[in-house]
């Protein structure tokens, strides 16, 4: 249903789904199969690298600060200008992550669609597709950003709050089968959470799992912190606790790639023994996004790293590349121009990385440190939602109630998509 009304009609549709549904893997599967022309957008940079796209600033040029109503940044690109003939062209534009997408800056891709393509529609008559779990992490909004303009006027910070997302009337379609989890009650449990309707005998549940004094990883568990802050610590510790000899690895930059979009160190200190994590998926199989494994060996030339299966597998430097859309004249198609590239092993310390940064990625065994508690809306649940088992999950600090934070916009919105 999903995939025809993305391929066969010109509806816009916001498709959604609890983690694990298999979002990612059909928005994949329609960019492999499609005929229409389709540009993807993200919020971040780092989104963006993983769906082969464009953030949704650089695309369309807007300012990172706030975008106010009838803002002069946002008025009809000058003739000739590059993105032009993209959106002319364009058949449906696709945004990913759209629960991060802050709700002024939906309404400025509205308008700046509207005036470039002169038609007064709903993002000037494109289909568009929006890709995300509401119940998920939630735009970073900063406490200026409500003093002054219209901003304030919005009902919440969410995309589905601005005037265009109610003006596209999009459908509303939710993807029901869970592949990550298999377990119907820690499913059931962790929809509890998800919707803030979790119980204290539900939390008691998960706080069997509350093991404060575990310290060992040999499982290759990952701890998911709420804080940059503790991340860091624990992964400095951890590498400086090894005997083993360092060997740095050193990135290569060409052109254009700015460094607020680094997928990885610049520096690589890597030792024999280090847990770390792939961040790109293996073009052989081997290894996908998110795969956490051991370092067997590492000299200045080649680093072999054992995964969780026991097999050892040599892991070669790769290439990100930094791109933006054009327009094709001779294949009269969408396609990319590269700016620039950055080179390095696919490679990051994983023994901790922050809830925020574990967003879509699936783990067998965590450690979940929650700190002086959760501070945002979805935190919990997307922290608990990557392991695949609840037996995988480890609590270094108890649940508590305050931890399941849900957003009233949210679930207000939610009951009346009836999303569930």
């Amino acid at each position: 249903m999903a995939y025809h009304i993305m391929e066969y009609t010109n509806e816009s549709l916001f498709l959604t789904g609890r983690a694990g549904t298999g979002k990612s893997t059909l928005l994949n599967y329609f960019r492999k199969t499609t005929v229409k022309k389709y540009v993807v957008l993200a919020p971040t940079g780092l989104a963006a690298l993983q769906v082969g796209g464009n953030t949704i600033h650089s695309f369309f040029g807007f300012p990172l600060r706030t975008m106010m109503r009838n803002d002069p940044e946002i008025y009809a690109w000058k003739k000739g200008h590059p993105r032009m003939r993209i959106v002319k062209k364009m058949d449906v534009l696709i945004i990913d992550e759209v629960s991060m997408v802050r709700v002024d800056l939906l309404d400025a891709i509205d308008q700046s669609l509207r005036l470039n393509m002169g038609i007064d529609l709903p993002f000037g008559g494109k289909q568009v597709i929006f890709i995300g779990d509401v119940f998920q992490l939630s735009p970073v909004v900063q406490q200026q950003d409500y003093q002054g303009g219209d901003f304030d006027e919005y009902a919440s910070q969410y995309f589905f709050s601005a005037e265009s997302f109610r003006a596209a009337r999009p459908k509303v379609l939710e993807l029901k089968k869970i592949y990550r989890q298999h377990d119907e009650d820690f499913i059931y449990l962790l929809n509890r959470v998800r919707k803030g309707a979790a119980t204290q005998d539900d939390l008691d549940e998960l706080n069997k799992r509350y093991l404060p004094t575990r310290d060992k990883q040999e499982d290759f568990s990952i701890v998911l912190t709420s804080v940059n802050a503790i991340a860091d610590q624990v992964n400095l510790l951890k590498l400086v606790e090894l005997k083993s000899p360092s060997v740095l690895y050193k990135s290569k930059t060409e052109g254009i790639f700015h460094e607020r979009l680094y997928p990885s160190n610049t520096l690589l200190n890597l030792k024999e023994g280090a847990q770390v994590m792939m961040i790109k998926n293996d073009l052989q199989g081997r290894w996908v996004n998110g795969s956490i494994g051991k370092v067997a060996s590492v000299t200045p030339e080649e680093v072999y790293v054992k995964f969780a299966d026991g097999k050892i597998h040599k892991v070669d430097p790769v290439t990100w590349e930094n791109k933006t859309y054009k327009w094709d004249r001779e294949t009269n198609a969408i396609s990319f121009e590269v700016h620039g590239t950055y080179t390095q092993y696919p490679i990051r310390h994983a023994w901790a990385i922050t809830i925020h940064k574990s967003q879509g990625l699936t783990f067998d065994n965590i450690i979940i440190d929650l700190g002086k508690g959760a501070f945002a809306h979805g935190q919990l649940y997307v922290a608990l939602s990557r392991c695949k088992t609840l037996e995988g999950i480890t609590l270094k600090t108890k649940i508590q109630l305050k931890d399941m934070i849900v957003d009233e916009a949210v679930e207000y919105f939610a009951d009346r998509g009836k999303i569930g």
